[in-house]
């Protein structure tokens, strides 16, 4: 029998009524930006987020005058809501007490195993998981300071310490992240954090990736990496971006692993010199008009006849243009042949009687 992925054999975690490890699919969240002290703000984000495919999303509470804003916006959002806490361990007792789905507490700020002990009996009295947030920018001082350690193993130590004093005390609804902005010593980090830790769901992520080129770029690197070697149950592609750009890239680059698929894939050809069309300007319209479905096709916008159905024969839909023109396909057989100011629309049509 083969042996079961990092993914497969971790616990499972449940965050609201969203399953998390154990062999879930892997869950595709967020981090709300609005001001954490306006909950319509916050509430109409989780909406957009929710309708582009965000499973859990995460709210920041950087003071407590803002906790009944959050209250308010776990009573009202239809996703679970994670508590991001640094620095305040009273701050998350309260979060726990107020609704919190989960709670995300960082083992280099959160003020000491004295204070974490507290959060811990917060959260078990709410029945919700802790994730334990290691930031390579935030790590504890001792730590941060020795030279006999790589980055990555900083990181996974205080993960692995903070973990194994959570399950002494008899806490075990745990989900673990480790990030740092090197894509190289983020991959290192999982790896090894899979091996210590084989119970123990992960949140995977490359933090402060940068806008969205970088970011999705850095991203799709490492935990693509992560992800085909079966390591992460729940990831966040941070962008400095509107948030809901990040659920369009994780569902990305799940499709593109053929681990999930949510949406529309768009298969088109680079152009050449063959090319009598504007075909950058129909593949651009096309995207932005399958953005909203969701369905799960392959739909091709192709250039000439070199890498029309032929190439693209397993799209489910598609369109090899010509000179002026372009015939609609569907899984390699022509379905009919229109002008070029009618290809998107003809390709619409089709894709709606699929």
């Amino acid at each position: 029998m083969a042996q079961a992925k990092p993914n497969q054999a971790t616990r499972r975690v449940m965050v609201g009524d969203v399953p998390l490890g154990g062999g879930a699919p892997v869950v595709v969240q967020s981090m709300l930006n609005a001001p954490a002290d306006d909950a319509a703000a916050n509430l109409a984000q989780i909406e957009a987020l929710a309708a582009a495919g965000c499973e859990i999303v995460r709210m920041a509470i950087p003071r407590r005058d803002c906790l009944d804003a959050f209250e308010a916006v776990c009573t009202a959002s239809p996703l679970p809501v994670v508590a991001d806490i640094h620095f305040d361990a009273t701050s998350a007792i309260e979060a726990a007490r107020r609704g919190a789905a989960k709670l995300r507490i960082n083992p280099g700020n959160i003020g000491g195993l004295a204070k974490t002990d507290a959060v811990l009996d917060a959260a078990g009295e709410a029945g919700i998981p802790i994730r334990i947030g290691v930031n390579a920018g935030s790590l504890d001082e001792i730590l941060a300071a020795r030279d006999d350690l790589t980055l990555a193993q900083k990181l996974s130590r205080s993960a692995v310490e903070y973990v194994r004093h959570c399950e002494e005390r008899g806490f075990h609804d745990l989900v673990v992240s480790a990030k740092a902005h090197d894509v190289m010593a983020t991959v290192a980090t999982y790896r090894q954090l899979a091996v210590e830790l084989p119970q123990v769901p992960l949140h995977i992520g490359v933090t402060e990736a940068g806008t969205t080129f970088q970011g999705v770029i850095k991203s799709a690197c490492g935990l693509g990496i992560l992800l085909e070697e079966g390591i992460g149950d729940t990831l966040r592609i941070s962008l400095t971006d509107d948030p809901v750009q990040e659920i369009r890239a994780c569902w990305t680059l799940l499709a593109a692993l053929d681990l999930r698929r949510r949406s529309p894939e768009l298969i088109s050809c680079p152009t050449c010199g063959r090319c009598q069309v504007d075909l950058i300007g129909l593949a651009h319209e096309v995207e932005e008009r399958i953005a909203a479905l969701d369905k799960p096709l392959k739909v091709a916008v192709m250039g000439c006849v070199v890498n029309g159905p032929g190439e693209a024969a397993d799209a489910d839909i598609g369109v090899a243009c010509g000179a002026g023109s372009g015939v609609v396909f569907s899984k390699g057989n022509v379905v009919r042949k229109v002008e070029e100011d009618a290809i998107v629309d003809a390709l619409m049509e089709e894709i709606g009687k699929l």
